[in-house]
């Protein structure tokens, strides 16, 4: 393992959004990276960045935008007070999402990955001279007429009340943030048509999660959604275990259990209902696989947390 790899556990925590300060932690945050898209937005003091071969002091009101992958760590200025705000997410958690109005989808994996490239290929040699000039740095001078601050803001409050909807309103807004940084990245050159284009034929095994988690109250079949990716089921079992850590019935029985969480919470449907529409065969089988994660009967659980 490498010493540098921080662990996201993507199935069960694909976005995470959260504020640091100098009174509940202390820097630095030695240097690691992940297969995550980290966002820090300070909104108090300054914090010294530093990712590849780039060092910032953001101070407030700046913001900095960390690629999967990308190996970074923050550092304390001086004794003197700071907060900043963080928004961690899985690229792919967002899948290709379509765009009616140029009968397209945008990949946000892709995205991210032909941005890394972008800023690998500025860096080029000392006689390269064509640069992408792709920034990860935004000052709070660029930033001012946006809002920024307010998107954070949503984005901790959402993830801490956790009401009906939040993950809705989640990615509503950290795309709204990835399309204000998109638009910088075009007027540094970088060249977000090539990210857009017709639907393909199959899915892959980034964009298969998104037909999984719109049709869990079917009858899915791992063979069925390995020739949806124009794999053979081993080598598509093989490539799901190391995308996303588990196996594809796991990860469909934990969407499922999900489902039924907020189904639990946020309706008062009965259980046989809510087993047909989440794809368990019988209450029986939702039952035990409830117990089993949550340690509680789905009707215990109504009954705790219902709201």
């Amino acid at each position: 393992m490498n010493p540098l790899f921080e662990f996201s556990d993507k199935l069960n925590n694909p976005c995470e959004c959260f504020a640091c300060s100098s009174f509940l932690h202390s820097l630095p945050v030695p240097p690691h990276f992940h297969y995550f898209v980290e966002i820090i937005y300070v909104t108090k003091g300054s914090i010294l960045v530093t990712s590849d071969s780039e060092s910032h002091v953001l101070s407030e009101g700046d913001m900095i935008v960390f690629l999967p992958s990308m190996v970074h760590a923050l550092y304390a200025t001086s004794d003197a007070p700071y907060r900043y705000e963080v928004i961690k997410f899985d690229p792919a958690a967002f899948g290709a999402r379509s765009d009616s109005s140029f009968g397209v989808s945008v990949n946000f994996p892709s995205l991210f990955a032909a941005a890394n490239a972008a800023r690998h290929d500025s860096k080029g040699t000392a006689s390269d001279t064509k640069t992408t000039g792709l920034r990860i740095f935004f000052s709070a001078d660029i930033l001012s007429a946006l809002p920024i601050a307010a998107l954070f803001g949503t984005c901790l409050a959402e993830m801490e009340q956790k009401q009906y909807g939040y993950q809705t309103l989640l990615h509503a807004k950290i795309q709204e943030l990835l399309a204000y940084i998109l638009r910088f990245w075009r007027a540094d050159g970088f060249h977000t048509d090539a990210l857009y284009a017709p639907a393909d034929q199959y899915d892959s095994i980034y964009s298969i999660t998104e037909y999984i988690d719109s049709h869990l109250g079917d009858d899915l079949r791992a063979t069925e959604l390995a020739a949806r990716c124009n794999m053979s089921y081993s080598y598509f079992a093989k490539n799901f275990r190391e995308v996303y850590g588990q196996s594809c019935k796991k990860y469909m029985e934990s969407m499922r259990l999900s489902k039924v969480e907020d189904m639990l919470l946020f309706t008062s449907f009965d259980l046989s209902y809510i087993s047909q529409e989440t794809g368990f065969s019988d209450c029986s089988h939702l039952i035990r696989a409830f117990r089993e994660k949550y340690g509680i009967t789905p009707h215990q659980y109504r009954m705790k947390y219902h709201v």
